[in-house]
């Protein structure tokens, strides 16, 4: 793994940590579904999910309100772990304060993430990840990619992802409330309608299909 990256993860999920019983819940009930994501006061995490072999699908929905008690300035945080088994997340905002901190221990998962078209902060990851049409077309332009993040920086969004297998970025649409059109999206970087994406190490041949 990379040391850039690693140096933005967590060691480990707390075992004392409130969202233990989260965690409990979903691995009885498979962490598989759409979840909403609710502000834990006093908690590391205001959600978290680890399994060992278990395959993780997740739609995980932002509050579109401030909670009581809620600091103005905090992040939604999520946590999502797997030793093996692939992990899939789906960011899902409609208001753009709700501003979040993501961080993804894979093992050696393959990962994949979903990020609302709106997202503007830093993403750390290890390895060369892929990145869909969508997230070129609406995301990259807004993205600072395994990059130092410096005070006023950490108020924005923030992705880690650390695993030893394949890392791909995808977008969620916040115009649709729906995961990208691969079709619409690969059309617009064919006829040259989307926004060109800053200098990046895009692996071009790649392309994502379901």
């Amino acid at each position: 793994m990379s040391l850039s990256c690693l140096s933005y993860c967590h060691s480990s999920l707390p075992p004392t940590s409130p969202a233990s019983s989260e965690t409990d819940s979903l691995l009885n009930d498979k962490p598989i579904g759409t979840r909403k994501v609710k502000y834990a006061a006093g908690s590391e995490w205001d959600f978290a999910v680890e399994t060992t072999h278990q395959p993780i699908d997740l739609s995980l929905v932002l509050p579109h309100y401030r909670a009581r008690h809620q600091p103005i300035d905090h992040r939604m945080s999520m946590f999502l772990g797997s030793d093996t088994a692939p992990i899939r997340a789906k960011v899902c905002r409609q208001y753009p304060r709700s501003h979040f901190y993501l961080e993804v221990q894979g093992g050696s998962s393959d990962v994949t993430v979903w990020l609302p078209s709106d997202f503007k902060g830093h993403i750390h990851h290890t390895g060369k990840a892929a990145f869909s049409p969508g997230f070129v077309n609406r995301i990259m332009q807004n993205v600072h990619l395994n990059e130092e993040v410096y005070g006023d920086e950490m108020n924005g969004d923030d992705v880690v992802v650390c695993t030893d297998g394949r890392v791909e970025f995808r977008m969620w649409d916040i115009h649709t409330g729906a995961p990208e059109s691969l079709g619409k999206e690969t059309w617009k970087r064919m006829f040259g309608c989307g926004k060109k994406a800053p200098e990046t190490a895009i692996d071009w041949d790649f392309l994502l299909d379901d």
